[in-house]
């Protein structure tokens, strides 16, 4: 058996697959000989890395092309605009026709659908928002740059305004909390939450206006993104969502944190599905070395806890970075796909991150993997997935198909018509501002009402039982009144401290 043929065994499959390209050895592509990735092994998650201009971009838009064709919803963040052309069919040239005949690909110009989204008015895409309640302290000081102190202390802040029944909808609803609680009135409030330092508020409260001086502000609000709306299908294809960043350009954490904000309100909202045989949302989070840079411990806890369980969701996640040193262990050995574009050795720091990478493929017989991946050719990779029996499949250097969709941005203007178009635009283009803390702080709200609980209905003469005569105390109706006001106003909050909704 040739090292083709052995490479290719491994990674045969009866199912639906995505197909990636074809296997090559000592310089020689073998057309048949194809790697493929098990549909039903997509939400055991994966790994796209390499060096600039290696081609990961492109191998991003097979993976949703492959993906959509497949009736699987995609998002993706659009970080260079260059993902829009999904949307297109691509255009035929002699490289595609070369690249098709080395990969056995019967290629053909194809459009996708597509959804252009925004995180935040501003855009030029659909604009997505997230309420402050419901993105939660422990994302919200990721976004902020908090150090451990200053983000258990916004957790504080928080667990008050759920306590008080005062909704945190936008930026200046949650400024003006922080602000009562620092001024004279709130200082009580401030030392019965557990002693916040008001020293430490104030650097919460400078962070935020340094966030809305960003244009951060934008984001927070309503009406707030319903996470189904990225789980549809279009003729039997699934959509793409592409978000698109060039508003964020300042803050790059706040869409790596949105995306994680989505994949926790999947998690708290979806049913157990167990092995599905494809997945019903696949998430790539580009630039992914951002998501975890200056993280807090109970932010990568929450990430590492999210990976492991999101995938009994139905839902895959990819992440995309160079290296694949910039993901914490304990995600890396969740992801089982990996396609590992080429790497660079130029300095010492380049040469012992290739060392690390090395170590994170099996061995194998047919390469030097050390000089296979500063050898790669651009929209080539060395790859590895999980075969449908679980088993991680041979190392092999993949030539990869070319994407069938249009290798090029559609430009501005296209995006913004196409958004315009979309069904989603009126359910999210226009901001609603209801009242919320910072309308009530202002307005210094009385208390609310005491709530009345009927009588029990008696029959005259019918001398009241056990039961009516407890519910019938004073004390035990004013207990009754409070608990119930209690547990209407507190929110139950899940992973990342994200407020769990009942839609």
């Amino acid at each position: 058996m040739t090292a083709q043929a052995e490479i290719a065994a491994g990674y045969a499959s009866e199912g639906a697959a995505i197909e990636l390209g074809a296997v090559l050895v000592d310089g020689t592509v073998e057309s048949t000989a194809h790697v493929r990735i098990p549909l039903s092994m997509v939400n055991r998650h994966g790994l796209v890395a390499g060096a600039t201009g290696t081609g990961k971009t492109k191998t991003l838009q097979l993976l949703a092309e492959q993906l959509s064709n497949n009736g699987v919803p995609v998002l993706m963040a659009d970080v260079k605009g260059d993902l829009s052309g999904l949307s297109q069919q691509g255009q035929d040239s002699d490289r595609t026709k070369t690249r098709a005949a080395d990969t056995g690909d019967d290629w053909q110009a194809t459009a996708f659908p597509v959804q252009f989204l925004s995180i935040g008015t501003g855009g030029i895409g659909v604009p997505l928002r997230a309420s402050i309640t419901s993105f939660g302290p422990i994302l919200l000081s990721k976004v902020l740059g908090l150090n451990d102190t200053q983000e258990s202390t916004l957790g504080l802040i928080f667990h008050w305004a759920d306590s008080k029944g005062l909704p945190l909808l936008d930026t200046k609803d949650l400024r003006s909390v922080i602000q009562h609680l620092t001024s004279d009135e709130g200082k009580a409030d401030l030392k019965g939450i557990g002693g916040v330092s008001s020293s430490t508020a104030g650097v919460i409260l400078r962070a935020l206006v340094n966030l809305e001086a960003q244009g951060g502000d934008r984001f927070f609000g309503e009406p707030e993104l319903d996470p189904a709306d990225l789980m549809r299908e279009r003729d039997g294809k699934g959509v793409v969502s592409l978000l698109e960043l060039a508003e964020l350009q300042g803050n790059p954490a706040l869409f790596s944190t949105f995306l994680m904000w989505l994949l926790a309100e999947l998690f708290e909202t979806l049913p157990e599905e167990g092995d599905v045989e494809k997945p019903k949302l696949v998430f790539f989070f580009d630039e992914a070395h951002l998501l975890f840079s200056n993280a807090s411990k109970a932010f990568l806890d929450q990430i590492t806890q999210t990976v492991k369980l999101i995938r009994s969701k139905g839902i895959g996640v990819f992440f995309c970075t160079q290296l694949p040193t910039d993901i914490p262990n304990d995600v890396l050995s969740q992801l089982g796909a990996r396609v590992q574009h080429a790497l660079r050795a130029f300095t010492p720091d380049d040469q012992k991150a290739l060392a690390r990478t090395v170590k994170t493929y099996p061995t194998t017989p047919h390469y030097d993997l050390e000089k296979a991946l500063t050898s790669l050719g651009i929209g080539e990779a060395v790859i590895t997935v999980l075969s449908e029996k679980g088993a991680p499949t041979p190392v092999a250097w993949t030539r990869l198909r070319a994407p069938r969709s249009l290798m090029d941005t559609i430009g501005n203007d296209a995006i913004k018509q196409a958004a315009s178009q979309s069904d989603l635009h009126g359910k999210y283009s226009e901001t609603i501002d209801r009242e919320s803390a910072y309308e009530q702080l202002m307005q210094k709200v009385a208390p609310p009402q005491e709530e009345h609980f009927p009588e029990p209905q008696r029959q005259e003469k019918e001398e009241p039982g056990m039961v009516e005569k407890v519910l019938g105390n004073s004390a035990v109706k004013s207990f009754l009144r409070s608990a119930g006001s209690a547990l209407a106003r507190e929110i139950t909050r899940g992973l990342f401290g994200t407020s769990r909704k009942r839609r």
